[in-house]
Protein backbone atom coordinates (compact mmCIF):
# COMPACT_ATOMS: atom_id res chain seq x y z
CA UNK A 1 0.00 0.00 0.00
CA UNK A 2 1.44 3.28 -1.05
CA UNK A 3 0.63 6.57 1.35
CA UNK A 4 -1.23 8.46 -1.09
CA UNK A 5 -4.61 9.70 -0.13
CA UNK A 6 -7.04 8.47 -3.02
CA UNK A 7 -5.32 4.42 -2.54
CA UNK A 8 -5.71 4.83 1.41
CA UNK A 9 -9.33 6.12 0.76
CA UNK A 10 -9.97 3.05 -1.03
CA UNK A 11 -9.95 0.64 2.17
CA UNK A 12 -12.61 2.79 3.58
CA UNK A 13 -14.95 4.53 1.02
CA UNK A 14 -15.75 3.14 -2.60
CA UNK A 15 -14.60 6.01 -4.72
CA UNK A 16 -16.86 6.83 -7.92
CA UNK A 17 -15.49 8.72 -11.17
CA UNK A 18 -17.58 11.47 -11.98
CA UNK A 19 -16.77 11.91 -16.22
CA UNK A 20 -18.01 11.35 -19.25
CA UNK A 21 -14.39 10.81 -20.51
CA UNK A 22 -13.57 6.83 -19.84
CA UNK A 23 -10.13 6.72 -21.07
CA UNK A 24 -8.86 9.84 -18.46
CA UNK A 25 -11.28 7.37 -15.16
CA UNK A 26 -9.78 3.95 -16.33
CA UNK A 27 -6.68 4.67 -14.89
CA UNK A 28 -7.98 5.45 -11.63
CA UNK A 29 -9.44 2.18 -11.31
CA UNK A 30 -12.92 3.39 -9.60
CA UNK A 31 -15.66 1.29 -8.23
CA UNK A 32 -18.61 2.96 -10.22
CA UNK A 33 -19.22 5.66 -12.24
CA UNK A 34 -21.51 8.95 -12.83
CA UNK A 35 -22.06 11.21 -15.65
CA UNK A 36 -24.57 13.80 -16.44
CA UNK A 37 -25.43 15.94 -19.57
CA UNK A 38 -22.36 18.62 -18.87
CA UNK A 39 -20.31 15.82 -18.67
CA UNK A 40 -21.53 14.08 -21.72
CA UNK A 41 -21.16 17.24 -24.08
CA UNK A 42 -17.81 17.75 -23.09
CA UNK A 43 -16.44 14.09 -23.86
CA UNK A 44 -18.72 14.35 -27.21
CA UNK A 45 -16.55 17.25 -28.43
CA UNK A 46 -13.56 14.27 -28.20
CA UNK A 47 -12.59 13.24 -31.51
CA UNK A 48 -12.70 9.67 -29.86
CA UNK A 49 -16.27 9.97 -29.15
CA UNK A 50 -17.86 11.35 -32.14
CA UNK A 51 -18.49 8.09 -33.39
CA UNK A 52 -20.49 6.79 -30.57
CA UNK A 53 -22.68 10.53 -31.12
CA UNK A 54 -22.88 10.00 -34.29
CA UNK A 55 -24.09 6.28 -34.29
CA UNK A 56 -26.93 7.09 -31.77
CA UNK A 57 -27.73 9.93 -33.49
CA UNK A 58 -28.38 8.09 -36.46
CA UNK A 59 -30.48 5.09 -35.34
CA UNK A 60 -32.52 7.91 -32.97
CA UNK A 61 -33.86 9.03 -36.49
CA UNK A 62 -34.27 5.77 -37.92
CA UNK A 63 -36.32 4.35 -35.17
CA UNK A 64 -38.18 7.69 -34.61
CA UNK A 65 -39.57 7.32 -37.83
CA UNK A 66 -39.47 9.08 -41.26
CA UNK A 67 -42.96 10.92 -39.52
CA UNK A 68 -41.36 12.15 -36.50
CA UNK A 69 -40.65 15.71 -36.10
CA UNK A 70 -37.23 17.32 -34.82
CA UNK A 71 -38.23 17.65 -31.00
CA UNK A 72 -39.22 13.84 -30.86
CA UNK A 73 -35.88 12.56 -32.91
CA UNK A 74 -33.50 14.68 -30.24
CA UNK A 75 -35.70 13.70 -27.15
CA UNK A 76 -34.89 10.40 -28.42
CA UNK A 77 -31.24 10.86 -28.98
CA UNK A 78 -30.72 12.53 -25.78
CA UNK A 79 -31.90 9.46 -23.95
CA UNK A 80 -30.00 6.79 -25.90
CA UNK A 81 -26.80 9.30 -25.88
CA UNK A 82 -26.89 9.14 -22.03
CA UNK A 83 -27.39 5.43 -22.57
CA UNK A 84 -24.41 4.89 -24.47
CA UNK A 85 -21.92 6.72 -22.79
CA UNK A 86 -22.82 4.59 -19.41
CA UNK A 87 -22.55 1.82 -20.82
CA UNK A 88 -18.59 2.62 -22.29
CA UNK A 89 -18.52 3.38 -18.91
CA UNK A 90 -19.51 -0.28 -17.68
CA UNK A 91 -16.56 -1.02 -19.94
CA UNK A 92 -14.48 0.45 -17.49
CA UNK A 93 -16.22 -0.18 -14.11
CA UNK A 94 -16.92 -3.09 -12.34
CA UNK A 95 -19.95 -1.47 -10.43
CA UNK A 96 -22.64 0.44 -11.61
CA UNK A 97 -23.22 3.61 -13.66
CA UNK A 98 -25.30 6.12 -12.79
CA UNK A 99 -27.03 8.06 -15.58
CA UNK A 100 -29.48 11.20 -15.60
CA UNK A 101 -33.03 11.39 -16.25
CA UNK A 102 -34.64 14.35 -17.64
CA UNK A 103 -33.81 17.58 -15.65
CA UNK A 104 -37.17 19.39 -17.15
CA UNK A 105 -39.29 16.70 -14.86
CA UNK A 106 -38.11 16.90 -11.46
CA UNK A 107 -41.33 18.23 -10.39
CA UNK A 108 -43.48 15.63 -12.55
CA UNK A 109 -43.72 12.23 -11.08
CA UNK A 110 -44.96 10.36 -13.69
CA UNK A 111 -42.81 11.96 -15.87
CA UNK A 112 -40.29 11.08 -14.12
CA UNK A 113 -41.18 7.25 -13.87
CA UNK A 114 -41.78 7.02 -17.76
CA UNK A 115 -38.45 8.78 -18.28
CA UNK A 116 -36.55 6.28 -16.12
CA UNK A 117 -38.31 2.74 -16.96
CA UNK A 118 -37.11 3.91 -20.31
CA UNK A 119 -33.64 4.56 -19.86
CA UNK A 120 -33.46 0.82 -18.22
CA UNK A 121 -35.49 -0.86 -20.67
CA UNK A 122 -32.75 1.19 -23.33
CA UNK A 123 -29.81 -0.42 -21.01
CA UNK A 124 -31.84 -3.83 -20.98
CA UNK A 125 -32.10 -4.35 -24.77
CA UNK A 126 -27.76 -3.72 -24.76
CA UNK A 127 -27.72 -6.46 -22.99
CA UNK A 128 -27.07 -4.49 -19.36
CA UNK A 129 -28.80 -5.48 -16.25
CA UNK A 130 -30.59 -3.08 -14.50
CA UNK A 131 -28.93 -3.91 -11.14
CA UNK A 132 -25.53 -2.09 -13.18
CA UNK A 133 -27.67 0.91 -13.45
CA UNK A 134 -28.21 3.73 -11.49
CA UNK A 135 -30.92 6.64 -12.30
CA UNK A 136 -30.35 9.82 -11.27
CA UNK A 137 -33.56 11.51 -10.38
CA UNK A 138 -33.96 15.08 -8.48
CA UNK A 139 -34.33 14.97 -4.49
CA UNK A 140 -37.60 16.97 -5.05
CA UNK A 141 -40.68 15.67 -3.08
CA UNK A 142 -41.92 14.52 -6.53
CA UNK A 143 -38.70 12.73 -7.64
CA UNK A 144 -39.06 11.56 -3.97
CA UNK A 145 -42.60 9.58 -4.34
CA UNK A 146 -41.12 8.80 -8.11
CA UNK A 147 -38.30 6.92 -6.30
CA UNK A 148 -40.37 5.11 -4.03
CA UNK A 149 -42.19 3.64 -6.79
CA UNK A 150 -38.79 3.15 -8.85
CA UNK A 151 -37.68 1.05 -6.29
CA UNK A 152 -40.73 -1.72 -6.35
CA UNK A 153 -39.67 -2.23 -9.60
CA UNK A 154 -35.87 -2.81 -9.08
CA UNK A 155 -34.91 0.13 -11.03
CA UNK A 156 -32.63 1.67 -8.31
CA UNK A 157 -32.21 5.39 -7.80
CA UNK A 158 -29.22 7.96 -6.85
CA UNK A 159 -30.80 11.00 -5.87
CA UNK A 160 -29.36 14.15 -7.20
CA UNK A 161 -29.58 17.79 -6.56
CA UNK A 162 -29.54 17.05 -2.80
CA UNK A 163 -28.05 19.85 -0.38
CA UNK A 164 -29.73 19.20 3.08
CA UNK A 165 -30.87 17.05 5.92
CA UNK A 166 -34.77 16.94 4.95
CA UNK A 167 -34.11 15.82 1.29
CA UNK A 168 -31.75 12.91 2.63
CA UNK A 169 -34.12 12.07 5.16
CA UNK A 170 -37.21 12.30 2.84
CA UNK A 171 -35.35 10.29 0.26
CA UNK A 172 -34.58 7.45 2.37
CA UNK A 173 -37.87 6.75 3.75
CA UNK A 174 -38.48 6.62 0.17
CA UNK A 175 -36.04 3.91 0.25
CA UNK A 176 -33.48 5.66 -2.44
CA UNK A 177 -30.63 2.97 -3.10
CA UNK A 178 -28.76 6.44 -2.97
CA UNK A 179 -28.35 9.75 -2.11
CA UNK A 180 -25.75 12.37 -3.22
CA UNK A 181 -25.19 15.20 -1.12
CA UNK A 182 -23.57 18.21 -3.19
CA UNK A 183 -20.76 19.11 -0.57
CA UNK A 184 -19.02 22.12 -2.64
CA UNK A 185 -21.86 23.63 -3.46
CA UNK A 186 -23.15 23.70 -0.17
CA UNK A 187 -20.12 25.27 1.11
CA UNK A 188 -19.66 27.79 -1.85
CA UNK A 189 -23.26 29.05 -0.76
CA UNK A 190 -22.24 29.61 3.07
CA UNK A 191 -19.02 31.64 2.10
CA UNK A 192 -21.39 33.86 -0.20
CA UNK A 193 -22.91 34.95 2.40
CA UNK A 194 -20.72 35.42 5.47
CA UNK A 195 -17.47 35.75 3.22
CA UNK A 196 -15.65 33.15 5.16
CA UNK A 197 -13.26 30.94 3.78
CA UNK A 198 -14.13 27.42 6.04
CA UNK A 199 -11.53 25.01 7.50
CA UNK A 200 -12.24 21.32 6.17
CA UNK A 201 -13.14 20.31 9.71
CA UNK A 202 -15.80 23.89 9.46
CA UNK A 203 -16.79 23.14 6.02
CA UNK A 204 -21.35 23.53 5.71
CA UNK A 205 -21.03 21.16 3.25
CA UNK A 206 -19.18 18.21 5.70
CA UNK A 207 -20.83 19.59 8.53
CA UNK A 208 -24.27 18.38 6.77
CA UNK A 209 -22.80 15.10 5.20
CA UNK A 210 -21.92 13.99 8.85
CA UNK A 211 -25.31 14.68 9.94
CA UNK A 212 -27.11 12.34 7.32
CA UNK A 213 -24.60 9.58 7.79
CA UNK A 214 -24.76 9.64 11.24
CA UNK A 215 -28.76 9.75 10.76
CA UNK A 216 -29.27 7.21 8.48
CA UNK A 217 -26.99 5.01 10.42
CA UNK A 218 -28.42 5.70 13.52
CA UNK A 219 -31.76 4.53 12.40
CA UNK A 220 -30.62 1.61 9.99
CA UNK A 221 -31.33 2.88 6.63
CA UNK A 222 -30.13 0.93 3.73
CA UNK A 223 -29.59 4.22 1.45
CA UNK A 224 -26.17 4.53 0.93
CA UNK A 225 -24.65 8.43 0.99
CA UNK A 226 -22.45 9.60 -2.12
CA UNK A 227 -21.14 12.78 -1.39
CA UNK A 228 -20.41 15.05 -4.77
CA UNK A 229 -19.40 18.33 -6.17
CA UNK A 230 -15.80 18.31 -4.14
CA UNK A 231 -13.92 21.31 -4.20
CA UNK A 232 -10.74 20.20 -2.69
CA UNK A 233 -8.69 17.30 -0.81
CA UNK A 234 -9.67 18.34 3.07
CA UNK A 235 -13.10 18.06 2.27
CA UNK A 236 -12.81 14.28 1.04
CA UNK A 237 -10.53 13.60 4.00
CA UNK A 238 -13.18 14.87 6.45
CA UNK A 239 -15.86 12.34 5.25
CA UNK A 240 -13.31 9.34 4.90
CA UNK A 241 -15.27 6.18 5.71
CA UNK A 242 -18.45 8.04 3.88
CA UNK A 243 -20.38 4.86 2.05
CA UNK A 244 -19.07 6.31 -1.63
CA UNK A 245 -17.87 9.46 -3.08
CA UNK A 246 -17.94 10.26 -6.78
CA UNK A 247 -15.14 12.59 -7.16
CA UNK A 248 -14.25 14.60 -10.72
CA UNK A 249 -10.99 13.91 -12.50
CA UNK A 250 -8.74 16.61 -11.09
CA UNK A 251 -9.74 15.96 -7.17
CA UNK A 252 -8.84 12.67 -8.02
CA UNK A 253 -5.71 13.66 -9.52
CA UNK A 254 -4.48 15.24 -6.21
CA UNK A 255 -5.57 12.79 -4.11
CA UNK A 256 -3.54 10.29 -6.08
CA UNK A 257 -0.52 12.67 -5.95
CA UNK A 258 -0.39 13.94 -2.22
CA UNK A 259 1.13 11.42 0.93
CA UNK A 260 0.23 11.16 3.93
CA UNK A 261 -2.05 9.78 6.94
CA UNK A 262 -5.45 9.41 6.13
CA UNK A 263 -7.70 9.20 8.72
CA UNK A 264 -11.12 7.85 9.26
CA UNK A 265 -13.41 10.26 10.50
CA UNK A 266 -16.96 8.38 9.25
CA UNK A 267 -18.19 5.15 11.35
CA UNK A 268 -21.50 3.30 11.28
CA UNK A 269 -20.97 1.63 14.85
CA UNK A 270 -20.24 4.99 16.09
CA UNK A 271 -23.42 6.77 14.53
CA UNK A 272 -25.54 4.08 16.07
CA UNK A 273 -24.67 4.71 19.52
CA UNK A 274 -25.47 8.59 18.90
CA UNK A 275 -28.15 10.08 20.86
CA UNK A 276 -29.81 11.67 17.72
CA UNK A 277 -34.24 12.44 17.23
CA UNK A 278 -35.92 10.59 15.00
CA UNK A 279 -37.89 12.95 12.26
CA UNK A 280 -41.00 11.72 10.63
CA UNK A 281 -41.06 13.44 7.45
CA UNK A 282 -44.41 13.81 5.78
CA UNK A 283 -45.00 16.15 2.82
CA UNK A 284 -46.23 19.08 5.34
CA UNK A 285 -42.70 18.76 7.52
CA UNK A 286 -41.03 18.19 4.69
CA UNK A 287 -42.08 21.67 3.01
CA UNK A 288 -41.61 23.36 6.14
CA UNK A 289 -38.05 22.49 6.08
CA UNK A 290 -37.18 23.12 2.69
CA UNK A 291 -38.84 26.83 3.02
CA UNK A 292 -37.20 27.56 6.17
CA UNK A 293 -33.95 26.75 4.48
CA UNK A 294 -32.77 29.24 2.24
CA UNK A 295 -29.42 27.54 0.94
CA UNK A 296 -31.54 24.24 0.17
CA UNK A 297 -33.96 26.07 -1.54
CA UNK A 298 -31.86 28.36 -3.82
CA UNK A 299 -29.55 25.58 -4.45
CA UNK A 300 -31.95 23.19 -5.27
CA UNK A 301 -33.53 26.08 -7.90
CA UNK A 302 -29.95 26.61 -9.31
CA UNK A 303 -29.13 23.24 -9.62
CA UNK A 304 -32.35 22.50 -11.41
CA UNK A 305 -32.04 25.48 -13.96
CA UNK A 306 -28.39 24.43 -14.78
CA UNK A 307 -29.02 20.65 -15.03
CA UNK A 308 -31.79 22.12 -18.09
CA UNK A 309 -29.29 24.69 -19.27
CA UNK A 310 -26.64 21.36 -19.37
CA UNK A 311 -29.25 19.80 -21.08
CA UNK A 312 -29.89 22.09 -23.51
CA UNK A 313 -26.29 22.29 -24.80
CA UNK A 314 -25.95 18.79 -25.08
CA UNK A 315 -29.66 18.93 -27.48
CA UNK A 316 -27.88 21.67 -29.23
CA UNK A 317 -24.49 19.82 -29.97
CA UNK A 318 -27.02 16.51 -31.06
CA UNK A 319 -29.18 18.87 -33.49
CA UNK A 320 -26.04 20.09 -35.28
CA UNK A 321 -24.60 16.35 -35.50
CA UNK A 322 -28.11 15.00 -36.74
CA UNK A 323 -27.67 18.08 -39.28
CA UNK A 324 -24.52 17.40 -40.27
CA UNK A 325 -25.56 13.77 -40.75
CA UNK A 326 -28.46 14.25 -42.92
CA UNK A 327 -26.93 17.22 -44.97
CA UNK A 328 -23.82 14.42 -45.48
CA UNK A 329 -26.76 11.66 -46.79
CA UNK A 330 -27.87 14.67 -49.16
CA UNK A 331 -24.74 15.28 -50.51
CA UNK A 332 -24.32 11.69 -50.92
CA UNK A 333 -27.61 10.96 -53.29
Amino acid sequence: MTNNLLDQLRTMTAVVADSGDFQAIRKFNPVDATSNPSLITAAAQMPEYQSIIDETVSQAKKDAGERAGKAEVLALALDRVAVAFGRKALEVVPGRVSTEGDARLVHDTEATLKNARFLVSEYEKAGVPRERVLIKVAATWEGMRAAEILEKEDIRCNMTLLFSFHQAVGCAEAGATMISPYVGRIMEWHKKETGRDYSAAEDPGVVEVIKIYNYFRKFGYKTAVMAASFRNIGEVSELAGLDLMTITLPVLTKLANTEGRLVRKLDPEKAASMDIAKVSMDKATYDAMHKANRQATENLNKGIKGFIKAQETLEAFLADRLAKLESGRASAA
